[in-house]
C-alpha cells in the first residue's frame, strides 16, 4: 500500500502595526477562510498607544486613563469575531507619526533593530508554515512609520524564513507560498462611491475621488476575494474597536447590503509568490 504523506494544514498569518488594522484590512476575507477551516493567526506589532480616540461618546477623560489597556481588548474581541486561532502580540510601542513624541519613543516600533523584528517574525513563519501571509502594500495614501514598517518587514520576511543561512536559531526555513497586501483598489472605490451616488447616499469615498482621477490598477496583480457572506462579520470586527471606530462614520456609512450588491469583494495585490497564481483567481490559495 502507498503511504501518502498528509498535506500541511492551510495556514494564512496576517501581520498587522495596529490594533483595529486587522478589522480595517481584510477582515472579512480572513473570516471566510476561517470559517473554511484554514489556520488564521494574527501578528499586532504595536499596542496602539499613540491612536487617538476617534468614537465621540467615548472620548472621556477615564477611556483615556485605560486607553492602552482597552485597546488590547478590543483587539482580542475582534479576532475573536472574524475567527483567528491565535493572536500573537509582539509588544513594541506605537510609533506615531513622524516628529511626534510617541515617534521618539525608545519602546516604539520604528526604532526597534529592524533584525531583532524580522527575526521574531522568521521564528513565527517557521513554526506556524504559513502558505499565505499578508502584509502591506507601500501605504502611499498613509505614510505611517509602523505601516511602512510592516510593509518592508513583510518583504524581507518572504525572503529571510525559506534562507536556512539566517536565523538558524529560529527553527528550520520555510518558503511561504505567496505573499499579499490588502488593498483599496481603484475600482472597488470607484464602484462603492459610484453606488452610493446613485442611491442617493452620502459617499464615504467623496474625499478620495478628485486625488483618483487618471489613476487605474494597471500593473498590480490583484485577486478579489467573494466575501459577501462574511462582510456583516468584518464590520462587527470594526466595531470591537470600540475607541477607534465612529459606529456613525466612514466605515458604515454604506450599507452592507449595498456594498454585497455592488462589489461583494476584498481585493488583495500580490507582492511575491513561489507558486504561480491561476489567471482569474479569487482565491489566495488557488493552485496551492
Amino acid at each position: 500500500m502507498a503511504c501518502h504523506t498528509p498535506a500541511p494544514m492551510r495556514t494564512l498569518l496576517a501581520i498587522h502595526a495596529h490594533p483595529d488594522d486587522e478589522s480595517s484590512k481584510g477582515a472579512a476575507t480572513v473570516a471566510h477562510y476561517a470559517a473554511a477551516g484554514v489556520h488564521c493567526v494574527l501578528v499586532t506589532a504595536t499596542g496602539g498607544e499613540a491612536g487617538d480616540i476617534l468614537n465621540p461618546a467615548l472620548d472621556r477623560p477615564e477611556v483615556k486613563e485605560r486607553l492602552t489597556e482597552l485597546r488590547r481588548e478590543e483587539l482580542h474581541e475582534a479576532a475573536r469575531i472574524i475567527g483567528f486561532a491565535e493572536v500573537v502580540e509582539l509588544g513594541y510601542r506605537d510609533s506615531g507619526m513622524p516628529d511626534t513624541e510617541a515617534n521618539r519613543h525608545p519602546d516604539a516600533l520604528a526604532n526597534a533593530s529592524s533584525d531583532e523584528v524580522l527575526g521574531r517574525l522568521v521564528g513565527l513563519v517557521r513554526a506556524l508554515r504559513p502558505q499565505v501571509v499578508l502584509g502591506y502594500d507601500d501605504h502611499e495614501r498613509y505614510p505611517h512609520p509602523d505601516h511602512l514598517a510592516v510593509h518592508r518587514l513583510s518583504l524581507e520576511l518572504f525572503d529571510a524564513a525559506a534562507d536556512g543561512a539566517r536565523y538558524p536559531e529560529a527553527g528550520a526555513p520555510w518558503a511561504v507560498s505567496r505573499l499579499f497586501a490588502p488593498v483599496f483598489t481603484v475600482r472597488r472605490i470607484r464602484t462603492l462611491h459610484d453606488a452610493a451616488i446613485d442611491r442617493g447616499l452620502e459617499s464615504p469615498f467623496e474625499r478620495w475621488i478628485d486625488s483618483l482621477d487618471g489613476a487605474t490598477d494597471d500593473g498590480k496583480v490583484l485577486v478579489a476575494v467573494d466575501v459577501a457572506d462574511t462582510l456583516e462579520t468584518g464590520r462587527d470586527a470594526l466595531r470591537a474597536h470600540r475607541t477607534q471606530i465612529d459606529p456613525n462614520g466612514f466605515w458604515f456609512r454604506l450599507p452592507t447590503e449595498v456594498v454585497a450588491d455592488v462589489y461583494p469583494y476584498e481585493d488583495f495585490e500580490l507582492l511575491r509568490t513561489r507558486t504561480p497564481l491561476p489567471a482569474g483567481a479569487h482565491d489566495l490559495f488557488a493552485g496551492l
